[in-house]
């Protein structure tokens, strides 16, 4: 497939079109923010230099180039994703249209709902305390923490 170079601000923002027109692919840092996993485009390129995006199953940068159909790995704060991306964009837009650039598979979204039931099942520390502890609980845990 021949590629076209692009001129002006088409070229600023580093977008990549074959012949017809058609994104060829975007920055991984780009499209994950466009997809709205991550925040800011910053928080983005960070997640990937710290390993936590991978692409087919090798460890993606923030500059390597995202592909319709191809398969993400993202670890975020709100659980793990096994992704395959559907569609390309650089610009950010409504959640409703960033959905649409990728599909969830089904055994990720199961391990996700399974691990938000397990983080809901376990008990909250907060809720077992009763206000702040005693001059004997302190003494307790300093013992346990090996201070006393």
């Amino acid at each position: 497939m021949k590629t076209v170079v692009a001129h002006g601000a088409e070229a600023q923002q580093g977008a990549r079109q074959s012949e017809n027109g058609v994104m060829d692919g975007v920055r991984m840092d780009k499209w994950l923010w466009a997809a709205r996993f991550f925040k800011t485009r910053s928080l983005a390129a960070r997640a990937c230099e710290l390993g936590r995006i991978a692409s087919n199953g090798q460890p993606a940068k923030p500059a390597r180039e995202v592909h319709a159909g191809d398969m993400l790995q993202v670890k975020t704060a709100g659980g793990d994703f096994q992704i395959e991306a559907l569609a390309l964009s650089e610009m950010r837009g409504p959640a409703a249209v960033a959905q649409t650039l990728y599909r969830e598979t089904e055994a990720s979204r199961q391990a996700r709902m399974r691990m938000a039931e397990e983080r809901k099942a376990m008990p909250q520390p907060e809720a077992l305390r009763e206000g702040k502890p005693s001059k004997r609980d302190r003494r307790r845990i300093d013992r346990l923490r090996g201070r006393g």
